[in-house]
């Protein structure tokens, strides 16, 4: 191609699309395709709850769940530099509505404002996170005009990891703490170089990974089971590719999903288990499969396995979930 059809970029003035940040901006940012652009920034699914949400005197401008963990994120917007009021104002919402998550986009942050964000991921856990995002418009030509957010600020996960590290030498996790630690840290990693439609989350010591399927009350959950849940022995090892539904309505949800088992199975491509105990909340539909999780040669395969299960659970059942 000659360079003489290249476009050029031009940086679009924010207020003139988005005059008002509450009459516009706000009700742009709710819209489902713009929080999952925003959402694959940071790496969170974010499944809006609602604006203007009341918090004492003040309203946070956005409220979400991280459909993958049903954590509570909360998104605060200013389409101008960075303030010292809405640096209060975001640790207000957070410890009113016990977010987990704080979401700060504004036009321009200030060096001092995107140190003080830094300096809250510093000394909070991984329980509570801090992202200070910066937004532009662009456009090529006469051509739709482009949001891109900048992150400028998040949490530090690797200095997180580094502790984790510590924790390992330190012998404060299990042999199976360290086998699960490690082998969602390779999965994660397996992951993200082969699917662009699973987002995995943070490993951590324990059997299971949460995964968002688009919704709150919906998870898909990656299983690898130092227990064989068929045999009840401990000789055999198994991984799972689950659907989780839990809280108030899982089981009207679960028998809905139920009556279209023939009709998923076929789609899916295999049978699947349909597992509703009498006495929990929450209802499960998986596939699974006997491994040596101890072999780490196999690991690979293994993931492999996991990824294009997950896949086809979330293909066949996220439309599903969202006409419940």
């Amino acid at each position: 191609m000659s360079h003489k059809n290249l476009g050029r970029l031009h940086k679009v003035d924010l207020r003139s699309v988005w005059p008002s940040e509450s009459r516009d901006f706000t009700p742009w940012l709710a819209q489902p395709e713009n929080l999952k652009t925003l959402g694959d920034v940071i790496g969170l699914d974010l499944e809006l709850i609602s604006t203007e949400k009341e918090v004492g005197p003040f309203s946070a401008d956005i409220l979400c769940k991280d459909s993958s963990t049903d954590d509570w994120v909360v998104i605060e917007n200013q389409i101008e530099r960075t303030d010292h009021t809405h640096l209060g104002q975001i640790l207000t919402y957070a410890a009113g509505l016990k977010a987990t998550t704080v979401i700060w986009i504004a036009a321009r942050f200030t060096d001092e404002h995107r140190a003080a964000l830094d300096w809250l991921n510093e000394i909070t856990d991984d329980s509570v996170n801090f992202f200070g995002l910066e937004i532009e418009l662009w456009q090529i030509g006469d051509s739709p005009i482009a949001p891109k957010f900048n992150i400028v600020s998040r949490p530090n996960d690797w200095s997180r990891d580094v502790a984790v590290g510590v924790a390992r030498k330190q012998g404060e996790l299990s042999e199976a703490k360290k086998l699960q630690l490690h082998f969602w840290t390779a999965f994660r990693e397996f992951v993200r170089e082969h699917s662009k439609s699973i987002k995995p989350t943070k490993p951590l010591p324990q059997h299971w990974m949460n995964i968002g399927i688009g919704r709150s009350g919906f998870n898909l959950v990656a299983i690898a089971s130092t227990y064989n849940s068929e045999t009840n022995s401990a000789r055999e090892q198994e991984i799972r590719a689950e659907l989780l539904i839990h809280g108030n309505n899982a089981k009207e949800q679960f028998a809905t999903l139920r009556a279209q088992a023939d009709e998923i199975e076929a789609e899916f491509g295999s049978p699947l288990t349909w597992y509703s105990s009498e006495n929990a909340r929450s209802c499960r539909i998986y596939v699974r499969k006997v491994v040596n999780l101890f072999d780490e040669s196999d690991w690979p395969s293994q993931h492999e396995w996991l990824l294009a299960n997950l896949e086809k659970l979330k293909a066949v059942f996220a439309p599903r979930i969202k006409g419940l």
